[in-house]
C-alpha cells in the first residue's frame, strides 16, 4: 500500500510539472511572437523603451557651389563637435564612473589638465573658459557637456590633432560644416554660410551663399522609431515618413585656376602699394561672362571672424573711376558724328565760364571766378595736340573741348544712360549699387566726362566697354552658369548672353578699338602696360578720391585703373583691374599685365592670335568621388578604374585612411584624386604641371611643409621625384 501511493504522489508531480512547463513554453513563443505577455497582454518590452515614439530630422546636404569646369568653391563637409564625458557621483560623493572594461575611466580625470591641453590646439578658446563649463557641469550632476564656441563644427584635421593627446573623457560627435577648400577666394562675391544655433543648420550669412541660400539649403526629412532605455534603435520600428532632400548645386562662370591668380597679384597689389582697396574683373567680351572677380581688402570664408570690409568693390562700390570714362565720352562723340577728327586743340589748361545768352560754354584765356581752371593730369603740358592724341595721352583738355565746343548736353546725357550708368546692371543674384549722376553745374558735366563728379561701379564699366568691344553690342555680365539638382544634376535653371542694348554703331566701335589700341603705343599713357606678343586696346584711369570722413577730395589718395581687352582684331578677353591707395605714379604695371596673361591662357589665346588653341576645345568628364576609406588599395584601384581622374597615392601602406576629394563630391578629368595610405613612407612625386591647390592638398595630407612662389602650375620643385620625404621636409615649388 506504502508503495501505490508514493507512485500516485510521483505520478501527480510528474503531470503537475508538464502542465507548469507547458504554460511556460506556451507563454515564451506567445511572448516572442506578439511581444506581449500571455496574461497580463501588456508589452513585454516596456521596461526597456524609453518612448514610445521618437521623431528624428534627417537634414539635407546643402548644395555645392562650383566653378565653371566643376571645382569645388564651397562644399558641405563631415564636422566634428567635442563632448566631453563627465564623472558619476554616488551620495557619499564618490565616482562610480563610467569605466571600461578594463577599469579605465572613460570620464575627464582632470579638468585643468584637459583645458590647458585643447586650448593650445583650438584657435579662439581660453584655457579657463573650457575648465570653467567642465566644472560648472560636473557641478550640475551632467553626464557629459559640450565646450561651446570654438570647439564646435572642427576639422578632421583639428580632431586628429585633440586625439593624439589622448586626453581621457574627450569624444566627438559627428556634424557638418560649410568648407572653401581654397579661400580667399572671391571672398565677398562668394560670402560664407555658417552653421545658425538658431534653425539648427547651415545658412547663408553674406555673397552668394546668402543671396542663392534657399536653392543651396537642403529639405529635412522625418523619421520616427522606438528608443530602449540605453538610447538604442529598437528594431524594426524604423518608419521613414519624408525622405530629406539635398540642396541644389551651384555653377559659377568663374575659372578656378584664373581667380588663383588673380588673389595672389591682388594681395600683392595691396601690400606692395600700401594700398586701402584693390579690385579686378575678368569677363568674356562676347559673352559677359565673369571669369575672375576679387575685391580686397578679403578675408578667409573658413575663418570669417575679422571680415575687414563687407562691401564688394566690383559691385557695390561707387566710386569716380577718372581717366577710363574717357573713352565713353569719345563714344559719344564720335556716334553722334560730332568728332572732330585730325583737328587740334591746345592742351594744358582749360579755363572757361558759361554764357547765359548762347548758353554754351566758352573758353577764355585765364580763370573765371566760379569757374575753377581744369588741368591735365600730374600738370602735363603737350601743347597742340589732336583729338586722336588727346586720348592716348588721357588729356582731360581734350574732354573739355569735347563736351564744351561739339557734344550736345542731353546727347552725352542719354548716351551715359544709354552705356547703363547710375542703374543696376541687375546682374543675378548679386548686390549692387548704382552710383550717381552729377551733371547739373558747369564744373560737374565737364569733370564727368573724364571720370570725376558723377559715380559709377565697376560692373558698370564692365558692361559699358562691352558695347567697344563687341561691335556695339552690349552685354550683361553674369556669374552665376546654372543651377543643378542636387541630387540627379539635372539642370534646372541656366543663365547665358543677354544683350541690354546697342549704344554705338559698329561704326563708332571699330573706330575706338583704333584709339584705344594707341593707347599702348610708344610714347602714349598707357605704353607700359603694353605685353609683348599680346595685341591689345586699353585706357588707363586715375580718380581723385573724395573722402566722405572730411567731406573733400584727399590730396594723397587716388584710384589708379586700367582697362584692357584682347586681341584686338576679334576682342574675347577684358580686364578691369585697379587700387586706392597714395601710390598713383610709379606702381607696377606687371600687376595687369600678369592677370591679363594668365586670361588668355585660361581662354586658349596666344598673343594677338584669335584662333583658340588645341586644348580649348578638350571635353572634360565629370564623376561623382566613391566612399574608399577604410579599404584596400586594391578596393581602391578597382573601384576608380573606370574614372579617367589621375590619382596620387601617399604613403606605401595598404589600407586607405584618407581621400581626397571626399565621397559624393563631383570630380573631372582635370583634376587629381589624392589617397593617403596607413604607410609611412611617403615618396616625392612629379609635381610639374600641378596647380597650387594640389601641390596644398598633397601637402595637408601627408604633413609634410610647403612654399610656393611665382602664379600658373609647378614648373620647378626642390625635392626631385622618387625622393623620400617626410613631416621634417619641406618642399619649394616654383609656378610659372
Amino acid at each position: 500500500m506504502g508503495v501505490k501511493k508514493t507512485n500516485n504522489g510521483l505520478y501527480h508531480i510528474i503531470q503537475i510539472m508538464l502542465l507548469v512547463g507547458t504554460l511556460v513554453v506556451a507563454n515564451v513563443l506567445f511572448t516572442m511572437i506578439t511581444k506581449k505577455h500571455i496574461w497580463s497582454r501588456q508589452d513585454a518590452l516596456n521596461s526597456q523603451i524609453a518612448s514610445s515614439i521618437v521623431d528624428t530630422v534627417t537634414k539635407g546636404k546643402r548644395g555645392t557651389i562650383y566653378d565653371r569646369n566643376y571645382n569645388v568653391i564651397a562644399q558641405e563637409v563631415n564636422a566634428y563637435t567635442i563632448v566631453v564625458i563627465l564623472p558619476d557621483y554616488d551620495d557619499q560623493g564618490n565616482i562610480t564612473g563610467p569605466y571600461d572594461e578594463n577599469g579605465n575611466p572613460l570620464y575627464v580625470t582632470d579638468t585643468a589638465k584637459t583645458s590647458r591641453s585643447l586650448a593650445k590646439i583650438l584657435d579662439n578658446t581660453k584655457r579657463s573658459t573650457l575648465q570653467s563649463i567642465m566644472d560648472t557641469a560636473i557641478d550640475k550632476g551632467l553626464a557629459q557637456t559640450e565646450l561651446g564656441t570654438g570647439t564646435k563644427r572642427l576639422s578632421k584635421e583639428v580632431k586628429e590633432k585633440i586625439e593624439k593627446l589622448d586626453l581621457t573623457g574627450i569624444t566627438f560627435k559627428d556634424d557638418v560644416s560649410r568648407n572653401y577648400p581654397v579661400s580667399p577666394f572671391s571672398s565677398n562675391l562668394i560670402g560664407f554660410a555658417s552653421y545658425d544655433e538658431e534653425q539648427q543648420g547651415i545658412v547663408g550669412k553674406m555673397g552668394l551663399e546668402q543671396s542663392l541660400n534657399k536653392i543651396l539649403t537642403g529639405k529635412d526629412g522625418k523619421v520616427q522609431y522606438q528608443q530602449t532605455v540605453t538610447g538604442s534603435v529598437l528594431p524594426g520600428t524604423t518608419t521613414v515618413y519624408k525622405e530629406a532632400e539635398n540642396g541644389d548645386n551651384v555653377v559659377l562662370t568663374l575659372d578656378f585656376n584664373l581667380q588663383e591668380t588673380v588673389e595672389s597679384v591682388m594681395k600683392k597689389t595691396m601690400e606692395d602699394n600700401n594700398a586701402q582697396k584693390a579690385w579686378c574683373c575678368v569677363m568674356e567680351a562676347e559673352t559677359g561672362e565673369i571669369l575672375a572677380w576679387a575685391s580686397y581688402p578679403t578675408f578667409d570664408q573658413n575663418h570669417p571672424t575679422e571680415i575687414p570690409s563687407y562691401t564688394d568693390n566690383v559691385s557695390e562700390m561707387s566710386f569716380e573711376p577718372g581717366s577710363v570714362m574717357k573713352s565713353i565720352t569719345y563714344a559719344t562723340a564720335i556716334d553722334t558724328g560730332v568728332f572732330p577728327e585730325n583737328t587740334t586743340f591746345r592742351a594744358g589748361e582749360f579755363n572757361y565760364k558759361y554764357d547765359a545768352a548762347t548758353g554754351k560754354i566758352v573758353r577764355t584765356i585765364s580763370e573765371v571766378d566760379g569757374y575753377p581752371t581744369i588741368r591735365d593730369a600730374l600738370g602735363h603740358d603737350y601743347g597742340t595736340i589732336t583729338f586722336e592724341t588727346g586720348l592716348a595721352y588721357s588729356s582731360n583738355v581734350g574732354i573739355c573741348e569735347l563736351l564744351a565746343n561739339y557734344v550736345n548736353y542731353n546727347d552725352f546725357e542719354s548716351y551715359l544712360k544709354a552705356f547703363g550708368f547710375f542703374q543696376a546692371t541687375d546682374i543675378p543674384y548679386v548686390n549692387e549699387s548704382v552710383g550717381w549722376e552729377s551733371l547739373d553745374s558747369v564744373i560737374d558735366y565737364l569733370s564727368t566726362g573724364f571720370g570725376q563728379a558723377s559715380s559709377v561701379t565697376v560692373l558698370q564699366l564692365m558692361q559699358a566697354y562691352s558695347a567697344i568691344f563687341n561691335d556695339g553690342n552690349m552685354v550683361r555680365p553674369y556669374v552665376v552658369k546654372q543651377i543643378e539638382d542636387g541630387d540627379t544634376n539635372e539642370v534646372l535653371k541656366s543663365y547665358g548672353t543677354e544683350i541690354t542694348g546697342t549704344p554705338i554703331s559698329k561704326e563708332t566701335a571699330d573706330k575706338m578699338k583704333d584709339l584705344l589700341k594707341n593707347v599702348l603705343s610708344e610714347g602714349a599713357n598707357g605704353e607700359r602696360f603694353a605685353i609683348d606678343g599680346v595685341d591689345m586696346m586699353a585706357k588707363t584711369g586715375t580718380g581723385e578720391y573724395y573722402d566722405e570722413e572730411t567731406g573733400a577730395y584727399s590730396t594723397s589718395i587716388y584710384s589708379s585703373s586700367i582697362m584692357a581687352a584682347a586681341p584686338y582684331d576679334d576682342p574675347e578677353i577684358m580686364v578691369y583691374w585697379g587700387m586706392l591707395g597714395p601710390n598713383y605714379v610709379n606702381y607696377s604695371a606687371s600687376y595687369f599685365q600678369t592677370i591679363m596673361q594668365a586670361a588668355l591662357i585660361a581662354e586658349g589665346i596666344s598673343g594677338g592670335d584669335t584662333e583658340k588653341s588645341e586644348t580649348t576645345g578638350e571635353t572634360w568628364n565629370s564623376y561623382t568621388m566613391p566612399s574608399l576609406k577604410n579599404h584596400t588599395n586594391e578596393y581602391v584601384k578597382n573601384k576608380l578604374s573606370s574614372i579617367s581622374v589621375p590619382v596620387v597615392y601617399i604613403g606605401d601602406g595598404v589600407n586607405v585612411i584618407d581621400q581626397y576629394p571626399e565621397k559624393d563630391t563631383v570630380v573631372t578629368s582635370n583634376d587629381k584624386i589624392f589617397i593617403l595610405t596607413d604607410g609611412k613612407n611617403v615618396t616625392m612625386p612629379d609635381m610639374t604641371g600641378w596647380t597650387y591647390k594640389d601641390v596644398k592638398i598633397f601637402c595637408e595630407l601627408s604633413g609634410i611643409l610647403f612654399e610656393a612662389s611665382g602664379q600658373g602650375t609647378v614648373s620647378e620643385q626642390s625635392i626631385a621625384s622618387g625622393q623620400s620625404v617626410d613631416s621634417k621636409t619641406k618642399i619649394v615649388v616654383k609656378l610659372a
